[in-house]
């Protein structure tokens, strides 16, 4: 079997280049038409800088694993090395929008530097895209707009700093809107929720804690066909919590009721709830109910 082929873009300029457009107005940072884009079918691109969209009328991209199809405006954002694979059949006519180029060298040196890596929609899903009302698509075009007219300027003093802030103004507005996201789309929402909670209940009322352990965030996500990303997004803006408080959460309240309605050793009910030694279950246990397990139990007789 053939290896896909997978072609590593390391600058804007040679990702312009490789599109046959002309070259950056700015060799750090570009917004292009999406109309202007040829296309690669069936080849896969790793591109070394942020990559942020705006599209309508997107069917048959492939970002990650899924192809999504949605006539509306959404955006999606990835990190540098992540895989991008052109539309199946070549370039879409129908779609509109555009795509925005950050360099990481761009924020060498300033606080989105370090920032940028703290929004977990860069590595969400393609089917974890976020769905823009026309309001808010105005106000992303806008902030494109801005950034568009600065690097298009003379280049002085200021431009890094005013961009970056144009930049910082573009990741809350998108942040903004994913809480909405959550929010606004409950039924979906709360369906993931809900398998969740049924998952994290038939893991801990099986033997699975004894033979593979503490189910891990990821295998969490992967069962719920998500990223770990955008789980752990979702669950903070629902429940306040983190998908491995979650999974903490459940094993403390297994581990109460195997407590006071069993009279298994502390030992015993360790080793039920996937702890290889009963030390590290009581230090757990103290440090998540504030009590150890025997002043928990005791607290019943």
């Amino acid at each position: 079997m053939e290896d896909k082929k997978i072609i590593r873009v390391k600058t804007i300029t040679e990702g312009h280049r490789m599109q046959q457009l002309p070259m950056p107005a700015h060799p750090l940072i570009s917004i292009i038409d999406v109309a202007d884009l040829k296309g690669a079918p069936g080849v896969s691109v790793v591109l070394e800088f942020y990559t942020i969209s705006m599209k309508r009328n997107s069917d048959g991209f492939i970002y990650g694993h899924q192809p999504y199809d949605f006539d509306g405006g959404l955006m999606a954002f990835m990190a540098p090395n992540q895989v991008a694979q052109g539309r199946q059949g070549g370039p879409n006519p129908n779609m509109t929008g555009w795509m925005l180029f950050v360099h990481p060298d761009l924020l060498w040196n300033t606080p989105l530097a370090t920032k940028i890596k703290e929004y977990e929609y860069f590595n969400y899903s393609t089917n974890e895209a976020l769905f823009l009302s026309e309001k808010e698509e105005a106000v992303i075009n806008e902030i494109i707009a801005n950034i568009k007219h600065e690097y298009n300027a003379n280049i002085d003093n200021f431009s890094q700093t005013i961009i970056i802030a144009h930049l910082e103004t573009l990741f809350s507005y998108a942040e903004r809107f994913y809480n909405r996201q959550f929010i606004t789309r409950k039924k979906a929402s709360h369906q993931i929720l809900n398998r969740l909670e049924k998952l994290l209940s038939d893991y801990f009322n099986s033997d699975d804690l004894v033979t593979k352990g503490l189910p891990s965030v990821q295998y969490i996500a992967d069962s719920l066909n998500v990223s770990q990303g955008y789980l752990s997004s979702l669950l903070k803006v629902l429940t306040g919590q983190s998908t491995q408080q979650h999974i903490h959460e459940k094993l403390i309240a297994k581990a109460k009721e195997k407590l006071s309605t069993t009279n298994l050793s502390v030992g015993e009910i360790a080793y039920q709830l996937g702890f290889e030694h009963p030390q590290s279950f009581s230090k757990f246990f103290k440090a998540k109910a504030n009590v150890s397990p025997l002043e928990f139990r005791q607290s019943f007789n």
